[in-house]
């Protein structure tokens, strides 16, 4: 589990280029072991902070405008294993060890969908 203190925590996304929707950074997550990606989301300043400081992965929600721990309501957490960050400082990869499936689908992933699921 990736866990730092607070102090680096808020080093570290003060120097992320927040500003995407609401101030956020795109954030990929990816299955630490199968490299699969498994969704993508937002973060905002305060939820890569909880991140870090947690260790589990924490979301903004751009539809209901709040920040979420992933798992919350289905106890499927993303257990952070490593966050890497692009080279424009604008997006992450955050590694997971997922406790369930992901997608509030239940599917372990949240790209299921080939394009012939989408012809009909």
């Amino acid at each position: 589990m990736l866990k730092i203190p607070q102090p680096a925590a808020e080093s570290i996304a003060s120097k992320l280029n927040f500003r995407y929707e609401q101030g956020t950074v795109i954030a990929v997550v990816q299955d630490a072991k199968s490299r699969e990606v498994l969704m993508v989301g937002h973060m905002n300043k305060e939820a890569l902070i909880k991140t870090l400081t947690t260790g589990y992965l924490h979301l903004w929600s751009l539809s209901r405008r709040r920040l979420w721990l992933k798992g919350e309501t289905s106890g499927n957490y993303q257990i952070v294993t490593d966050l890497r960050v692009d080279c424009d400082n604008d997006s992450v990869l955050i590694l997971v060890e997922s406790k369930g499936p992901i997608c509030h689908t239940g599917n372990s992933t949240c790209f299921y969908r080939d394009l012939g699921m989408l012809k009909n």
